[in-house]
């Protein structure tokens, strides 16, 4: 008769396990805070206890069949502590009279071969990765534990909440804090198409709107170009109503009005403009030599 796991070690594993589903398939309850999860181990624990209690009633009738020297055996090994006897049982070594009851009955120059068991520790690191393999695919499959298009969107989202508030308490980009920046031409870019290219067109060659990449402007209020479209972005056109004041009517914000002057400096003073035979608008406006 084999010496039975303590309950306590079920207990551990089974909270183990059932902290391990809820971090899987409820990620977003803090289980550990969670009164359905403290109920769900509290039944478990009862259960377990329940069972022990009907082992030890088996236990004991089988132990009333065992002869002198298998109880004598048997309460030396309930003695050994159950980390020691675990460890014993993962890296147990064949004994010379096992050995010789596995010898396979072939062999090569007196070389003969044993037919042993993989050791248990392997068996069961074996097991435990397909079972968990099972249930990491189960659960990538049907929830959002360890998907990499959920954790983008979820770190997407804090992400933007963490931007929202630093906006809050940031200070306020205006026509006279701006400045331009080459690390905001890509977020400009962005933002050029989605706030302007409807009229300006993509990479702003013409379209509805003016032609951005030459040197012919309509509206000059300031003396370089990226003021210059901050000031545009903020008060609008005074001869196009098209041209709307974005930031004055809240679409877009101060910073992002740096970030699209960095791209419109960009391609009108660091590229070359876009000719009618490439595809530009014609000219419109008055030649103008901007600052640098």
């Amino acid at each position: 008769m084999k010496v039975r796991t303590p309950i306590s070690v079920y207990i551990v594993l089974t909270f183990c396990l059932i902290a391990l589903a809820f971090e899987m398939f409820a990620p977003e309850v803090h289980y550990l805070t969670s009164p359905y999860f403290w109920v769900v181990v509290i039944m478990s624990a009862l259960l377990l206890l329940i069972v022990s209690s009907l082992q030890d009633l088996v236990e004991n009738e089988n132990f009333k069949k065992l002869t002198d020297e298998e109880k004598k055996l048997y309460l030396e090994q309930k003695k050994i502590p159950f980390l020691r006897r675990l460890w014993n049982s993962a890296v147990k070594k064949q004994s010379q009279k096992e050995e010789t009851d596995l010898i396979i009955d072939h062999g090569f120059d007196g070389i003969t071969e044993l037919d042993n068991a993989l050791p248990k520790w392997w068996i069961g690191l074996f097991y435990f990765g397909n079972i968990f393999c099972v249930i990491y695919m189960l659960a990538y499959v049907f929830t959002d534990y360890a998907h990499q298009d959920a954790e983008y969107e979820k770190e997407h989202k804090t992400m933007l909440a963490s931007i929202e508030e630093y906006e809050k308490t940031a200070p306020k980009i205006t026509l006279e804090t701006a400045k331009y920046d080459p690390s905001n031409i890509a977020e400009g870019e962005q933002l050029f198409k989605t706030n302007c290219a409807t009229c300006h067109s993509e990479g702003g060659k013409g379209g509805i709107g003016p032609n951005l990449t030459d040197n012919h402007w309509i509206n000059v209020k300031e003396k370089d170009v990226f003021h210059n479209v901050f000031w545009m972005l903020e008060n609008g056109s005074p001869n196009n109503p098209t041209m709307r004041p974005f930031i004055k009517d809240g679409t877009i914000s101060g910073r992002d009005a740096e970030k699209i002057a960095a791209y419109v400096y960009h391609i009108n003073q660091e590229t070359p403009p876009v000719k009618v035979d490439q595809g530009g608008a014609s000219p419109q406006g008055e030649e103008v030599k901007w600052e640098k």
